[in-house]
């Protein structure tokens, strides 16, 4: 026979469950059918024989152990409901069949959002994957031939033209050009790159063509390496023992004994008939009965995290809530997390209009991010952009094009390596990139007419941002894959003093793990390369507009990409935490009143508590539970 899956099973439970639903709804209205307490009592005992198996086995293996958890709990809560409920209805009592089948129900949903939830993540490692280049084009037989990326072999020497993704990993034999290797490193500017330097497979290249020599193929490679990194980190966080489990290993063995003792005391000792010491044994159970403890964390854990997505806040399982309740420091990436991740001109040393037109012009075909941003400037400034002809790639230096008659060039330094006179502009030039900002040379038939300067600028609210989480009592720091002039700059501006810089995915798992040494540690994210970082840190936060590949690893996406979700999401997943805590009080108090009435305790007083009373104390202790949890649809958050 298949076996059912979880999926399978929550469904069926929720088909099964709803006649009690209903029966539910329509009680205060005393509405009733014939044969209604038999139709509760198949679908409660479909659930339980079909929906309900897997937490008595995995109770059953707990108690082998000599330990109680959570399926424990639910094992417990459900079997002596269903068996009181039963033994009601034979004897023409009240029963509570729907109180079994509800609990099952909540429980399995919390399960069947947190399988969803994992397959979602796994999917991360294959998303990655899938970004490298399907083939690559391959020098065989003397003459270059596309090939499947399966068949290229270290030692190959592959061609990598202006405009595609480079393939692999390797070592340029020839060629000079700018790559993109915003994707892996993070780096906001594409770096130049000359004979020797190596280059990463699923980076672009820009401007150049170039002959790359392979070093690394298949698991290797720096993409393999970054989706091990990602699988490591997700295994390696130790499972958190939930609260609940924690309270159950003692509570339910507690109940039990208690529940035992009462029949005996009352059978043996006091002297009652076996049926009245069986009742008063069976209200102990009934009334300690921990079906609002199954309903504690999934109510909470529903309606939080609904509250959480109207936010804009994302939180992808329970274990975070109890995480970020024990965070002390929160570390951010710098492109594209702390700063817009664009370039945009700051400054123009030279006639101002002239350079940002002609630049503008002989940028006006190129894909370059600095080239966007050229146009961007002299859009914003509206000028009136001329046409080039005759454009072309300088390949590693940058582009050149005329305009009215002259010859212009935009680009870096290796542009005016044989430049007269250029003193005063590369003093200028100097200053900005000390400052942590890109520049490039404009020149005018091979002489230097102005200097721009480029920088990737922080984004809104960001300083409000890091002032409320330090407000909560967190440090802040930055890891970039930028350089340290860029990530000191921005650092300065926000207020963030502790910052590393230069760190490749790899050292970023470092950096984030030398952080947790500290403290319990949460990052901030959107790049691929930030993912094995946020998959390591004890709470990872990716920002809902970067990509897939981050926001599957982390454990808290916030949809709209403002940063200032990021003390709104540590605040709500506070608040969500609290109120489950706050549920186990509600879910305990009613047992704690009510167990030393329904032990006859009080008998001689005439205070007897009967089992069909035990089971609406239970009910209400369920509902007080559910009433506690809708609240949180109507708190208010301070940030």
């Amino acid at each position: 026979m298949k076996k059912i899956t979880l999926s399978q099973r929550f469904w069926l439970t929720l088909l099964f469950s709803m006649p009690l639903i209903i029966q539910m709804l329509t009680m205060p209205l005393g509405w009733h059918y014939p044969g209604e307490k038999w139709v509760a009592f198949i679908a409660t005992t479909v659930i339980m024989l079909l929906s309900a198996r897997p937490y008595w086995s995995s109770a059953w293996a707990a108690f082998k152990h000599h330990r109680a958890n959570m399926n424990t709990l639910v094992a417990v809560s459900t079997t002596v409901t269903y068996f009181y409920s039963l033994f009601a209805l034979l004897t023409n009592r009240p029963e509570y069949f729907e109180s079994a089948a509800l609990v099952t129900l909540f429980v399995l949903l919390g399960d069947y959002l947190s399988e969803r939830m994992s397959n979602h993540a796994n999917d991360a490692v294959k998303k990655l994957m899938s970004l490298q280049a399907a083939t690559a084009e391959v020098l065989r037989d003397g003459r270059f031939q596309i090939l499947p990326l399966e068949e290229v072999v270290v030692g190959d020497r592959v061609r990598v033209e202006a405009g595609a993704k480079v393939p692999v990993d390797g070592k340029i034999l020839t060629g000079t050009t700018e790559i993109d290797e915003s994707l892996v490193t993070g780096e906001s500017m594409p770096v130049p790159k000359k004979p020797g330097d190596t280059v990463i497979g699923a980076t672009m290249n820009t401007t150049g063509l170039i002959e790359v020599q392979v070093t690394q193929t298949g698991k290797d490679t720096a993409l393999a390496q970054i989706g091990e990194m990602m699988r490591k980190a997700q295994t390696s966080h130790a499972p958190i023992e939930s609260l609940v489990d924690r309270v159950a290993n003692i509570f339910v063995p507690a109940v039990l004994i208690l529940a035992l003792l009462t029949f005996a005391v009352w059978y043996v000792i006091i002297g009652v008939n076996i049926t009245q010491a069986m009742l008063f044994g069976v209200s102990v159970i009934v009334i300690a009965c921990p079906c609002a403890l199954g309903l504690a964390t999934p109510t909470a854990l529903m309606v939080g995290m609904g509250r959480s997505a109207r936010s804009g806040v994302l939180i992808k399982n329970g274990e975070i809530l109890e995480k970020a309740t024990k965070l002390q420091q929160i570390a951010f990436d710098k492109t594209g997390t702390l700063t817009k991740g664009k370039p945009v001109v700051t400054d123009v040393a030279g006639d101002r209009k002239q350079v940002l037109t002609v630049a503008a012009a002989v940028e006006q075909n190129i894909s370059h991010p600095l080239a966007a941003a050229v146009r961007q400037a002299a859009e914003k400034e509206q000028i009136d952009v001329p046409s080039a002809i005759n454009s072309k790639v300088i390949a590693g230096k940058g582009t050149a094009a005329e305009v009215a008659g002259h010859t212009y060039q935009v680009g870096n330094q290796r542009l005016i390596s044989n430049q007269q006179n250029a003193e005063k502009w590369i003093k200028q030039a100097t200053a900005w990139q000390q400052a942590g900002k890109t520049v490039s040379y404009v020149l005018k038939d091979r002489e230097i007419i102005g200097v721009l300067a480029f920088k990737d600028l922080p984004k809104n609210h960001a300083s409000r941002a890091l002032n409320d989480l330090q407000k909560q009592g967190l440090t802040t720091a930055m890891i970039s894959g930028d350089s340290e002039a860029a990530a000191e700059t921005i650092a300065k501006q926000l207020g963030i003093t502790q910052v590393i810089a230069n760190v490749l995915p790899a050292k970023k798992v470092a950096a984030v793990k030398d952080l947790q040494a500290k403290g319990s540690t949460a990052f901030v994210g959107d790049g691929i390369n930030d993912a094995p970082a946020l998959a390591q840190a004890d709470v990872g936060i990716a920002m809902g507009n970067g990509t897939d590949i981050a926001i599957s690893s982390s454990d808290i996406v916030l949809t709209s990409g403002d940063l200032l979700g990021v003390p709104r999401a540590i605040a709500l997943a506070r608040k969500i935490f609290k109120r489950i805590k706050l549920n186990l009080f509600w879910a305990f108090i009613y047992n704690l009143l009510g167990i030393p009435i329904a032990a006859g305790v009080f008998a001689g007083l005439g205070l007897v508590l009967s089992p069909e009373l035990a089971a609406l104390a239970m009910a209400f202790s369920s509902v007080s539970v559910v009433t506690s949890a809708l609240l949180l649809n109507y708190s208010k958050l301070k940030v």
